[in-house]
Formats: structure tokens, sequence, C-alpha cells
């Protein structure tokens, strides 16, 4: 059989690619070394739960044509990012956000956020990193890096998000 296109792997571009191409009456031949298509967002119904074979995989677009197109093959449900860290017996937002550092150093403006990280920047007095630590507490200071980074443990609730 003749092909006009051989596309290499069935993740995500592969399988549009592959779609959009036949609509329009080409022949693909579409390879993979996996034995499915999608690549990593593929999910394996196991007692009609999908589960994640690579990792839950976040898709996310502000582009309404592309939202509508991808909604043609398959059912989201909706999710917002949440990640937190955990240090002792607090539970802090990730990324860093007014509601970390009001809960770190009781303030409440961006301001005063950026003034207390640069106190504790100017405390330290890293010119020259010498390793992964120290670049970290160059960045953001100690008291971030040592309870939300060195000591904190990362959390991430990352429910079942996608859904074919």
């Amino acid at each position: 059989m003749k092909y006009d296109y051989l596309i290499v792997g069935s993740g995500l571009f592969g399988s549009v690619f592959a779609y959009e191409a036949s609509k329009k009456g080409k022949k693909c031949l579409v390879i993979d070394k996996r034995n499915h298509i999608g690549g990593n967002i593929y999910t394996d119904n196991i007692e009609g739960i999908n589960v994640h074979k690579y990792g839950a995989h976040i898709f996310h677009t502000s582009d309404k044509k592309i939202w509508e197109y991808v909604n043609n093959f398959a059912e989201f449900n909706r999710y917002t990012n949440s990640p937190v860290a955990r240090y002792k017996d607090e539970v802090y937002n990730l990324p860093f956000n007014m509601n970390t550092f009001a809960k770190l150093w009781n303030i409440f403006t961006p301001q005063e956020a950026k003034a207390k990280i640069q106190e504790e920047l100017s405390d330290v007095n890293i010119e020259e990193p010498k390793n992964l630590e120290e670049q970290a507490i160059k960045l953001v200071g100690k008291t971030i890096y040592e309870k939300l980074v060195k000591g904190g443990s990362s959390v991430a609730f990352i429910p079942h998000c996608f859904s074919v």
C-alpha cells in the first residue's frame, strides 16, 4: 500500500496530524513503539476507572477553538492545579503567592513581601553560590528555602483530570 505520510509516534501531535490528514483524503501510516495510541496521555480503563498509565496530564488552553476541538474527542473534568507544601503541621501555597507570605510573615502586600525577602537576602550575603542550596537561598531567602524547599514535603493535589 502507498502512503502520503509516515507518522512516527501516536502521541497528541502524531494522532491529530494523522486524523486531520486523513480527513483531507491523505493516507497515513502511524507507527509507535508502544502498543497503544495517545503517547503519555494514554489511559487504561480498569474496572470502569481510567488509570493514567504514565502519570496524570493536565491539558490547558485559553484558545476557544482548540478547546472546542479537543472536546470532540474526550470528556474533560474541571481541574485547577493547587500544589502545596507541608512544613511540620503547616500547609503553604505553591507557587509562592501572597497567601504564602501572609502565613509565613503575617504581611499582606507585595511591597511587604519584597521587603522581607530583600531583608533576608541581605542577611545571607551569598555573592557567588557554590551549590544548589546557596543558589536557592540567594533567590528566595532562608525562610522560604528552609520551610518550603529543604524542609517541606511537596504535595500536589492532582485528582483524576482527563478521561477518554
